[in-house]
């Protein structure tokens, strides 16, 4: 059986330089790079894109001047599989003679400099739109070619005027809603007359757009509504505004088939805006809109969450530029919304149907307050006067102890009393409090069973495992089925009836698109030579460890258990431990079978005791020897347990802990037991597997010189957080040329702040002047003394970036990993490739046929491996859709691969097969996963830091990133936020976070 991946318990002002003129690689030809900084025209010379996977010839002179030619292949059987395996000699590589040892690490973890690469000139970019991104180097040939189907729908460009008019309401408004509601009504009432039977689209905000001109340039409307939601006793009364209509622009649609020509680098953002606008106008009246989707309880019948959550499904919509012209891409969605049930019944949901027979405890109350804030209710005791309110909090009073003032003489009155005499309401649960609406300065009580949920409202804050659960049972769709309810969705949006797609000329296809791929080969992976396997192709994107050992298998001496279960005797506890230790000495570790003490049970409110006992009474026993590694059973529901252990174990004691969960213990599987053994191996500095093609020296752009590949992420706080910082993580290879082992840093930075702030810092030190310091710097040293080499190619995969950020990240970034290599030598600037990483897009790709078993795995999703990078993809820039694992269940979403800035030249077949074969290295399961590595262990570090945020830290000045540097190096003054506390150094030297 394959090993599935498992989880714990959750688990400016920039200086562009120019391209270098390879100097690792003289011979071989870059782009021209213009004088201000600008990156390779959009219109450069494509360049050849063959190559060959397996080079068997050895190297020769003018080896540079064809892309993609990895370092010498050695001899397959010459492979000395040694705890370290064979390095590729730099002597072996084209470097430049006068570049070999730049770096040699000091005796201060610094690093000197010895030689100078040629001086670089440099670029000032006075904007984002002065830098290019790569273009495309041509098309990738590599793999079994195959026909795939994408959810786009190919969208006719109109031949009309697109028009742009700016839209002021007066009295302002601020709700969408009620802005969309003015300005239909005043089409309704113009659009035969002053609007000239114009029909526009509205965004709800600012601006409105029409296909020809209106008869006016500026002109000022009047428009009469009903106000339905004004205060408790007012009757209803007609609101006027005054609109003024004043055009501003017009599209510019020759510039757009331009762009989608591939002729000019720059998208024309107004144009995409109108259309994207025009083609929502109608889906926007008739569904529920968020964000670019769309939910109505009509499309399919709602589902049960619990706790007075429902399911609504819906569909995301979104215009897109591709190589095939403009199109709609179109996918399937779902979201928790509130159940509009009558508040009553949804509190009873929420903390138990006793609820109207017992009074309220203190913690039901807040649970209350803070479901119900800022929630739409409706009263249902005026018959049909449906008033509409938001609730801003409760009553600290029950309802038959409220009292408010009637008159100007201070009479007061009940809410109980009030309610019965004014509407004959009589409320029948006094014990409970009342609804508070309105602000705080006029706040107005309603009574619970008097008020009803409104419809349609999304429930945006933290859903519990339950809920998880029933949602991911509702989306969870096989791609058979999501192409079908895709395909429906179109028919039913009926874009060819659609009056604003008419008035527009926009065309809408009702097929999905058909798009060549590719499928990848599956790489070899080497195994250590005393197993039986010594090497290993991958399946269907799944191998496994039986006759197989991990190729750098650690040993473990002293290890310890710590049991928090009080449901696991220690005999069981025991049996698991043994079960587990032969497992790792099976897969090829060295490993004690017995821990250093007893195995030591505690009570998981006392973590920290608990693990302080364990770590001193085994420093004890092993007369200062500290332990390698600590086991710990969890219980399966444990709360903040989880957090607390990682925290103390990697930021105060040092320790490499597993955590394993009581149903694993008490079942003790083979899959389970090898899947640990594997987390285990790496956390000690091991390694499972590596490519084989990496001991070969034979993977372009990778085995020719000392290439370090980077990984990074931020993660951000959940919706109704907002204070809690944000945690970035980068993570970089420590072990070229096999590129498998990861060192990994953690910062915590401003709420929400996507760009990673502490990837290149200096800071003012009282005995050394101004310090170099930061995440990119550290792991440049750490490579080099783990390796004995420097970094002379950078490869750096970003995670988590959205395409309105690209520049931004993009222009920060690189200049923060400029600044790094320049701290460690004035002239050091190794060529940098920038990939963003995206897996949260819509896009999906299903097989030509699903009958067909040849094109799809179990799962009936397409095959591992399959990658796509023409039709669907961007007109001019490097992009391609890579799905490089199998699917379990649901549909698989391609990773989404964007390389923004290429130095070192990559063909698109060298960066298509590096991504999908480094995706075979994960190191926590015996599968090809969805995202290239480095970028899942980031974002993996990143989750796992946030357990370090302690409640009660205090905020005394030390360094917000968990580098290990010594505390006191910046106060927390300069960036406002919480530091995190220091990763110890033997935690941050390994792959702590899997």
């Amino acid at each position: 059986m394959p090993i599935r991946q498992m989880k714990d318990n959750s688990e400016q002002h920039l200086v562009i330089k120019n391209h270098l003129q390879n100097t690792m690689n003289p011979i071989q030809r870059t782009p021209k790079t213009a004088q201000n900084g600008k990156g390779p025209a959009a219109g450069h010379e494509p360049h050849n894109t063959k190559q060959s996977r397996n080079h068997t010839s050895p190297p020769t002179k003018n080896k540079g001047r064809r892309r993609g030619r990895g370092g010498r292949k050695s001899d397959q059987g010459d492979v000395c599989m040694r705890p370290s395996s064979r390095h590729c000699t730099v002597a072996q590589k084209p470097v430049n003679p006068g570049s070999a040892d730049i770096l040699a690490a000091t005796s201060n973890g610094s690093i000197q400099n010895d030689h100078n690469l040629p001086g670089m000139e440099m670029g000032f970019p006075t904007s984002s739109k002065s830098l290019n991104f790569a273009s495309r180097p041509g098309f990738g040939q590599v793999g079994t070619k195959c026909i795939v189907k994408a959810n786009h729908f190919f969208a006719e460009l109109p031949d009309k005027d697109l028009n742009q008019y700016d839209v002021t309401i007066t009295p302002e408004v601020t709700s969408r809603t009620m802005n969309r509601a003015i300005m239909a009504e005043l089409v309704k009432l113009y659009k035969e007359s002053e609007l000239g039977m114009r029909l526009p689209a509205y965004d709800g905000r600012k601006s409105l757009y029409t296909a020809g001109e209106f008869p006016f340039s500026w002109k000022e409307f009047s428009v009469k509504l009903v106000d339905e939601d004004n205060g408790i006793n007012g009757p209803k009364r007609e609101r006027e505004y005054k609109v003024v209509v004043k055009f501003v622009a017009r599209a510019n649609m020759h510039h757009l088939g331009q762009f989608l020509a591939g002729k000019r680098a720059d998208a024309p953002q107004e144009a995409l805006q109108i259309l994207d606008i025009v083609l929502r106008e109608l889906s926007t009246k008739r569904y529920c809109p968020i964000g670019r989707s769309f939910f109505s309880p009509d499309i399919r019948a709602p589902q049960r969450l619990g706790d007075g959550l429902e399911s609504w499904c819906g569909f995301y919509q979104s215009i897109r530029p591709t190589q095939m012209g403009l199109s709609l891409n179109i996918d399937m969605a779902s979201a928790a919304f509130i159940e509009p049930l009558p508040v009553i019944e949804f509190v009873a949901q929420l903390v138990g149907k006793d609820l109207l027979s017992r009074p309220l405890s203190d913690s039901d109350r807040v649970k209350i307050k803070k479901a119900l804030r800022g929630v739409k209710v409706e009263v249902t005791h005026r018959g049909n006067v449906r008033r509409k309110y938001r609730v801003s909090g409760l009553t600290s009073q029950p309802t038959r102890e409220l009292v408010f003032p009637v008159d100007d003489n201070s009479t007061m009155k009940s809410i109980v009393e009030y309610f019965q005499e004014m509407y004959g309401f009589t409320i029948q649960h006094t014990h409970l409090p009342c609804l508070q609406v309105g602000n705080q300065r006029k706040a107005n009580y309603l009574p619970m069973e008097a008020c009803k949920i409104v419809e349609g409202q999304r429930y945006t804050k933290r859903l519990n495992e339950r809920q998880i659960t029933a949602l991911l049972k509702v989306t969870c769709q096989r791609p058979r089925d999501r192409e079908h309810d895709i395909l429906q969705t179109v028919q039913h949006n009926a874009y060819d009836q659609d009056p604003y797609a008419k008035e527009f000329g926009v065309k809408i296809s009702k097929k999905l698109a058909s798009v060549e791929a590719r499928i990848l080969p599956a790489p070899w992976l080497k195994y250590h030579e005393t197993g039986k396997e010594k090497d290993c192709l991958p399946q269907v994107g799944q191998w496994n460890m039986m006759n197989k050992k991990m190729i750098n298998g650690m040993t473990v001496s002293r290890w310890a258990c710590i049991n928090f279960s009080r449901s696991v005797q220690e005999s069981v506890a025991r049996g698991f431990c043994i079960e587990l230790a032969q497992m790792c000495q099976v897969s090829g570790m060295e490993f004690n079978p017995e821990p250093v003490i007893p195995i030591y049970s505690a009570r998981p409110e006392l973590v920290e005791k608990a693990l302080k006992h364990v770590y001193n009474a085994s420093m004890n026993k092993t007369k200062g020897k500290e332990l390698e590694l600590l086991l710990a059973i969890l219980p399966d529901n444990n709360g903040s347990l989880y957090g607390d252990l990682k925290r103390i174990c990697e930021t105060d004691l040092g320790l490499i802990s597993q955590c394993c969960l009581t149903k694993h213990v008490f079942k003790i599987s083979k899959q389970y037991l090898a899947n640990v053994a594997l987390k285990i191996n790496v956390k000690m500095g091991g390694r499972n597997t590596v490519l084989l093609d990496a001991i070969s020296c034979r993977i372009p752009l990778v085995s020719d010189i000392p290439t370090i590949i980077f990984g990074a992420d931020v993660t951000h706080p959940e919706n109704g957080e907002d204070s809690s910082p944000s945690i970035a993580a980068v993570v970089a290879s420590q072990d070229w040329p096999e590129v498998t082992k990861y060192a990994g840093l953690v910062c915590a930075q401003a709420h929400r702040q996507e760009l990673i702030q502490d990837l290149y810092k200096t800071w003012q030190d009282p005995a050394r002047g101004t310090v170099s310091g930061g995440m990119i710097r550290d792991l440049l040293v750490s490579f080099r003394k783990a390796t004995g080499q420097k970094p002379l190619r950078i490869i750096f995969y970003r995670d988590g970036v959205s395409e309105g950020q690209f520049y931004q990240v993009l222009l920060y970034e690189l200049d923060a990993i400029r600044k790094a290599c320049a701290s460690l030598e004035p002239n050091y600037q190794p060529p940098v490739t920038f990939i963003v990483v995206q897996k949260r897009h819509h896009t999906r790709l299903f097989a030509n046929s699903h009958r067909d078993r040849s094109s799809t795995d179990k799962s009936g999703n397409i095959l591992p491996g399959t990658v796509v990078d023409s039709k669907i993809c961007h007109p001019a820039e490097f992009d391609f859709y890579l799905c490089s694992h199998a699917g379990i269940q649901g549909t698989s979403r391609p990773a989404h691969y964007h390389v923004l800035w290429d130095e070192n030249n990559f063909t698109a077949d060298g960066i298509q097969s590096l991504t999908n074969n480094l995706c075979y290295t994960y190191a926590r399961c015996t599968r090809s996963v969805s995202v290239v590595p480095p970028a899942y262990y980031a974002h993996l570090a990143a989750f796992r830091a946030r357990f370090y945020m302690e409640p009660e830290m205090q905020e005394n000045g030390s360094n917000s990133c968990s580098n290990g540097q010594n505390k006191g190096t910046r106060v927390v003054g300069e960036s406002g936020v919480r530091p995190l506390p220091a990763l110890k150094e033997n935690v941050k030297r390994v792959m702590f976070y899997c």
